[in-house]
């Protein structure tokens, strides 16, 4: 499993740590990713995801994970959450069309 994002794509950075006396050595920023379950009102269901706390504060703050996932551009959406979003748009466009 990789240490990514699944909504908006944020992974692993590399930079140093920096002594006192300006060594420098390799070090890894990870994201904050949490395991979490999120209710998509378009499909009726619960949705188990890997995202950043970064992330699950957006979701919170659009006004759920439709609104968030319908907004969010495919190139930062991993596999699954593409076919999420898929399956989100068809459902609503089923709904406005009925």
């Amino acid at each position: 499993m990789s240490r990514r994002c699944e909504l908006t794509g944020k992974g692993v950075q590399v930079g140093h740590n920096v002594s006192h006396a300006n060594n420098k050595s390799k070090r890894r920023f990870l994201p904050n990713l949490q395991e979490v379950t999120l209710l998509s009102d378009a499909l009726g269901r619960r949705v188990h995801l890997r995202i950043s706390r970064n992330a699950q504060r957006t979701v919170d703050k659009v006004g759920g994970l439709d609104n968030f996932i319908v907004k969010a551009k495919d190139t930062q959406l991993s596999d699954r959450a593409q076919r999420l979003k898929r399956d989100i748009v068809r459902r609503i466009e089923a709904k406005a069309s009925a």
